[in-house]
């Protein structure tokens, strides 16, 4: 429903209703979208301001090119931890030429069409992945409550947690205490809003009215906490890289970096994508105009001295959720924040740091959720938990790229004993008459993460209308990423209007209706 010159009904319905739930959706993404800008930033080790252009960039340059019509870009929790890394062995300097390069590769990618391979990465490393990230923010995050510093690896964060709350003194009430109980209050008032809400305030985000309770707090009690920093202009914070800069490229650790934050922000933005897809019934993503859009996206983040940016679902839920039709909502909440950034910035300078650690307090936990590798294990077995379980504690042992290529590699595990017979059919039939008779998919052979861009090209290609039988019955594996993902095809056909009739048997046949189900 995106207004079109090309088609005036379009446009004059988008006038008369799309415009004004855009507006009411891009305003709810705006003020989810501030604390998280500027608490990502400070996590990534970096000037709050940065992650307000990321914001900034992601809603108006990549919301207005985005082949996800719903979806929001911004910084991401999942990048903070690489981000820290880059900054604290390279400096704040080398950031910038590595986007640069990171989004070229995206570009590349887009260009190339290989967007829905990101697809195929096993959920169990996704997932594995994120809650390392999510456990890495938490204690990291953690010393920002007594009023320190993070340290540079997260072993040694973890480490440092027993001294850190032994150095608190009910007897001395000094800036430890003081930055705790302002964090606390911003986690106790969002998680408790988050709780309480009645329906008619569904839309007020939690984090927003946590950093007003941490900030208030301090403002009224008089706490000596510290307050994040602001430049009196956006446009002062923009640092573009020297030519020196991108002159050190050349290094191999630096173009691994651009080429692990390409991955990981790719991987994290086309899986939010899907996501998204399955909350409305509206247009599909196109995922290699999303890559390409994140690319651009990227570029300019690095050539202004931004944060780099993904998809980020908390953002992209709440405009699904408030009501949005179209990628303008996206669009007008990156206008929001330049306007606000630029008219307001005294307002940001009363907000303490503490109030931020607590909303990536949060954030951080809620990745570390067990939720996936129970499901995991209970629909398919030992190995694919053991998969997110090794992944997690690599990323956490040692950092994120050398977790995710450890969780990758386990994944071909799982391939081992089918290696000889590794090919998968996928025939469509579409019925002359849907009231006849129904479409029909048949899969046979084994369904494999190697199989699956062609697989979901020829799912998605599918009448969305109707009853539609998939079946399996001939198939002889299929793999919890294959599986994975026919789960959210069942569901997005089914909340498109459409119905799915699985046909296959034994553990198989089990876990198909399972995921149906």
């Amino acid at each position: 429903m995106t207004p079109s010159a090309a088609s005036s009904p379009a446009a004059d319905s988008y006038r008369k209703v799309g415009f004004s739930r855009d507006l009411t959706a891009s305003i709810v993404v705006f003020l989810v979208a501030m604390p998280l800008c500027m608490g990502i930033a400070v996590a990534s080790g970096v000037p709050a301001e940065r992650g307000l252009i990321t914001g900034i960039i992601g809603g108006i340059v990549v919301g207005a090119l985005a082949g996800s019509p719903l979806q929001v870009s911004g910084p991401a929790a999942g990048l903070a931890v690489i981000v820290f890394d880059v900054v604290q062995k390279h400096g704040l300097s080398a950031l910038g030429p590595i986007l640069v390069v990171a989004g070229l590769i995206q570009l590349i990618a887009g260009a190339l069409k290989v967007g829905g391979w990101f697809r195929a990465i096993s959920p169990a490393v996704v997932h594995g992945m994120l809650a390392g990230i999510g456990l890495l923010i938490v204690v990291g995050q953690f010393h920002v409550l007594f009023g320190d510093a993070p340290r540079a690896h997260g072993l040694e964060n973890i480490m440092a947690i027993p001294g850190a709350i032994g150095g608190l003194s009910l007897a001395a009430f000094g800036n430890a205490e003081a930055t705790l109980i302002v964090g606390l209050t911003t986690i106790v008032a969002l998680v408790g809003w988050e709780k309480i809400r009645p329906k008619k305030l569904k839309l007020v985000p939690g984090a927003l009215l946590g950093v007003l309770a941490g900030s208030i707090v301090a403002g009224v009690f008089g706490l000596n906490v510290q307050m994040i920093s602001v430049p009196e202009s956006i446009a002062s914070a923009i640092a573009i890289p020297g030519l020196d800069a991108f002159a050190e490229m050349v290094d191999p650790v630096l173009l691994g970096t651009a080429l692990a934050i390409a991955f990981i922000a790719s991987a994290e933005t086309l899986l939010s994508a899907a996501a998204v897809d399955q909350m409305h019934d509206g247009p599909r993503t196109k995922y290699n105009k999303e890559l390409f859009a994140q690319g651009v996206g990227n570029m300019i983040c690095g050539v202004l001295g931004a944060l780099p940016m993904t998809g980020v679902i908390v953002r992209s839920s709440a405009n699904v959720q408030a009501g949005a039709v179209s990628r303008w909502s996206a669009v007008m909440h990156g206008c929001w924040i330049l306007a606000f950034v630029a008219v307001l910035p005294w307002v940001l300078k009363m907000v303490p740091s503490a109030a931020l650690a607590g909303v990536l307090v949060v954030t951080g936990w809620r990745l570390v959720s067990l939720k996936h590798a129970r499901h995991l294990f209970s629909r398919y077995g030992l190995l694919p938990a053991l998969i997110w379980a090794v992944t997690f504690i690599t990323v956490v042992a040692t950092d994120l790229l050398v977790g995710v290529l450890v969780g990758m590699a386990l994944t071909l595990v799982e391939l081992a004993p089918h290696l000889l017979r590794m090919g998968l059919k996928v025939v469509r039939k579409d019925a002359d008459h849907a009231d006849v008779a129904p479409h029909e998919v048949k899969l046979e052979g084994t369904a494999t993460f190697l199989q699956l861009p062609g697989l979901t090209k020829v799912l998605e290609a599918a009448p969305t209308q109707g009853e539609l039988q998939l079946d399996a019955r001939r198939l002889s594996f299929m793999d919890h990423t294959s599986a994975e993902a026919i789960k959210d095809w069942i569901r997005g056909r089914e909340r498109a209007g459409g119905s799915v009739v699985v046909k296959a048997e034994g553990r198989l046949g089990e876990q198909l209706r399972a995921e149906h189900a």
